[in-house]
């Protein structure tokens, strides 16, 4: 894996983190290179071994939930194997397991706290964050010792508020939820800003404005990530955490 298949790598305290990008990988065609998810059509061999390449980077093997874009939190057992399990995001105090969780535009959000030893993982689509999964995911690094005061929070590479158009009737409903969702494109129909939104909820909750890092590429505008909106037939990149 080389560097050119990761994003900046999120500042985040008392962990390790990295977010994938398509280079680095073992797939081809549609899927190239590093594609990690098994369910959009690639060969599950590839995907193992991409899965393995970036565990060998980040130092521990990855955990993944089978994602729905729901609100759904799982906490991790605190020892033994780690079912897969039907969530949007997952939530540790282990160092022997890294959390991932796959995009190809969504919001792929990190979190760590390192007084208390937390780490989280979050997949934030318009549907999990209009419907809570990032309070929800707070919530359970608060069950373990976590305070939003003390939480770091790194917001990968997705599509951005001047890429993602959408009906003006769901800019409007995201909006009445979350207001700072509300944006147009750049050539001026209604979109939604869900960056801009997971910055907003999650100052709100209490994490620092500082401890947030946001400042990550557009998934529609980098083709150095995958991006559904720019081809529906695509792999999936990840945020990957580690504690340490």
């Amino acid at each position: 894996m080389t560097s050119a298949s990761l994003a900046r790598a999120p500042r985040l305290r008392g962990a390790r983190a990295l977010f994938t990008g398509r280079a680095g990988g073992a797939g081809t065609g549609d899927f190239a290179s590093l594609n990690l998810a098994r369910h959009v059509g690639d060969d599950d061999a590839v995907v193992e071994r991409n899965r393995e390449l970036v565990g060998e980077r980040i130092g521990a093997p990855l955990v993944f939930v089978d994602q729905v874009h729901s609100a759904t939190v799982h906490v991790l057992p605190a020892q033994g194997p780690v079912p897969v399990v039907t969530a949007d995001a997952t939530v540790t105090r282990r160092t022997d397991t890294a959390l991932a969780i796959m995009v190809a535009d969504c919001l792929p959000v990190l979190l760590s706290d390192p007084s208390a030893g937390v780490i989280a993982a979050a997949h934030a689509g318009r549907a999990g964050l209009l419907g809570g999964v990032l309070e929800r995911t707070l919530e359970a690094m608060g069950d373990l010792g976590a305070t939003p005061e003390g939480t770091t929070a790194a917001i990968g590479p997705s599509i951005c508020g001047q890429c993602y158009e959408v009906p003006g009737s769901m800019r409007e409903d995201a909006a009445a939820v979350l207001p700072a969702t509300r944006s147009s494109t750049r050539w001026g129909t209604p979109s939604l800003d869900l960056r801009a939104g997971a910055v907003d909820l999650l100052a709100r909750a209490g994490v620092p404005a500082e401890a947030i890092d946001a400042e990550h590429p557009c998934t529609l505008e980098d083709e150095a990530y995958f991006s559904y909106r720019r081809q529906a037939r695509t792999g999936r990149f990840a945020g990957v955490i580690r504690r340490l």
